[in-house]
Order: C-alpha cells, then sequence, then structure tokens
C-alpha cells in the first residue's frame, strides 16, 4: 500500500481532516460547557463552572455543590472514572461521562487514518463515512447530555433543606432559575473546536472529488457568486427556451394539418 507523498497533503480533502483530528484531541483540554451563577448567598461575586468532556469540573465546583445541596442537586456521578470532586450516594450515575475521551480520540484517529487514504477512490469513500460517523457519534452524545440533564434535575433529593423545588432540566445554552439561583449556560471552548472540526469534515466532504488546495480556495470563493449567478441565469435561459417550444408548438401543429401546397390565407 502506497501511503500519499506530502504534495497530496496541499489538498483540502486529506488536509481537512488531519486538521479536524488535531482539534478534536486539543478540544479534551477545553471546557465543553460553561456556567455562570448568580445566587443571593454570595451577593458580590458570580461562580463559574466549567465542565470537560471528560469527569472533571473547573472553577467554584466547592460553592456550588454547597447551593446545589440546599435543593438537592448533586453533581453526576461517572462511575468508571474517579473525578475532581465527591459524588454523593443519591447522584445520578453517569457512567458514558467516562467514555468521552475515547469517543473523541476515536473520531479523530478516523480522521487521521481517512487522510492518510492510498488512493482517491478510498478518500473518497473514507471521507463520507466519516462525516457520516462524527455527526451520529456527536448527535448521540448530545442527546444523552440532554437526557442526564433532563434526569439529573428531575431526580431531587425529597429531603433537600428547601421543599417544594420543581423538577427542570439545565439547557445547554441559555437563563434558568432554580429558587433563588439564577445560571446562565454556555458553550465552552472545546465544544467550538469540536463544531469547528466538524465543519472542516463537511468543506473536505465537498471537495472530495477535486483537488483543490487551500491556495485555490480563495480564487474558488471569489468566483462562487458569479458561478451562482451563471448557474441560475443558465436555468432560467433554459427555462425561456422551453416555453418558446411551446408556444411555436401549437401553430407548427396547424401548419402540418393544412393540406399540401396550401398557403395561409384564402
Amino acid at each position: 500500500m502506497q501511503l500519499p507523498t506530502p504534495d497530496d497533503f496541499r489538498e483540502l480533502r486529506r488536509t481537512l481532516p488531519a486538521i479536524a483530528a488535531v482539534l478534536l484531541v486539543a478540544a479534551l483540554a477545553f471546557p465543553m460547557w460553561t456556567i455562570s451563577v448568580q445566587a443571593v448567598q454570595y451577593p458580590d461575586t458570580v461562580l463559574h463552572l466549567q465542565l470537560y468532556a471528560y469527569p472533571h469540573i473547573s472553577g467554584d465546583y466547592v460553592e456550588m455543590a454547597r447551593l446545589n445541596k440546599y435543593i438537592g442537586f448533586y453533581y453526576p456521578d461517572p462511575v468508571y472514572w474517579s473525578p475532581n470532586y465527591q459524588p454523593k450516594p443519591d447522584a445520578v450515575n453517569v457512567p458514558e461521562w467516562s467514555l468521552g475521551p475515547l469517543a473523541f480520540v476515536g473520531v479523530a484517529a478516523a480522521g487521521a487514518f481517512v487522510a492518510l487514504a492510498p488512493d482517491e477512490e478510498r478518500l473518497r469513500r473514507g471521507l463520507r463515512w466519516q462525516l457520516v460517523g462524527t455527526v451520529a457519534v456527536f448527535g448521540v452524545m448530545l442527546a444523552d447530555i440532554k437526557y442526564r440533564l433532563y434526569q439529573t434535575g428531575h431526580s431531587l433529593d425529597p429531603d433537600a433543606p428547601v421543599m417544594g423545588v420543581s423538577g427542570f432540566t439545565p439547557p445547554l445554552w441559555g437563563k434558568y432559575e432554580v429558587a433563588n439561583i439564577t445560571s446562565y449556560s454556555r458553550l465552552g471552548l472545546g465544544a467550538y473546536l469540536a463544531t469547528c472540526s466538524v465543519g472542516l469534515l463537511v468543506v473536505a466532504f465537498y471537495y472530495r472529488d477535486t483537488p483543490v488546495t487551500f491556495g485555490d480556495l480563495p480564487g474558488r470563493l471569489r468566483n462562487l457568486p458569479g458561478a451562482i449567478r451563471e448557474r441560475l441565469s443558465g436555468s432560467s435561459d433554459e427555462d425561456e427556451l422551453l416555453e418558446s417550444e411551446d408556444r411555436d408548438e401549437p401553430a407548427d401543429r396547424d401548419d402540418r394539418n393544412q393540406p399540401p401546397g396550401h398557403v395561409g390565407g384564402d
């Protein structure tokens, strides 16, 4: 099997999957989700939490655990990975959180493997399955996160000091209020890096049949509006031609129905 040459990596369809792989691995070093919290117990301070793709929470997680205790909301237990906090016995088990790094590394390894495809046919096929697999993996992860957030917010400790708090689902993005605690959720840098990597895979898949290089890309982007206009103009001209043929067809049919030697008029 012959590996691609360094010149082959000038093509977007090879370089972009490799860059996406690097971004996915780098994303593990940054938070995926950030939360800013305001509470009457801390009138002059905004608490901050950062959650990672592996079982780790940074920021004011100790202070937040104290606040959450009042409403019976606990950090999840990753089961297979010892986090940097002590999981409560009543916490919801989330063993898949321990597998998060494997998902990122696995998708990154697949991207590197595709970039090293020995021929164009395998490269095109690899780009297709790489994109499909990556979207599927992250789609499942997002669905699982939403479910676990719902489960955690609806499994409040009934013996918590503050009684009568209704179940809630913390959003991945947005503001929510529970008792006297106001929280703002945002995506972290790790999530943006992962999103960028998926975008690079989409571009690589788009150029899977063309050896476009980074040097060709500015020209293609400049010519893109003109190409779109030309395509639309071509479609309009074709439609006009078809309409013209439709208008002329009845007249031709009338002429064909006249007897031989007949000339229009009496």
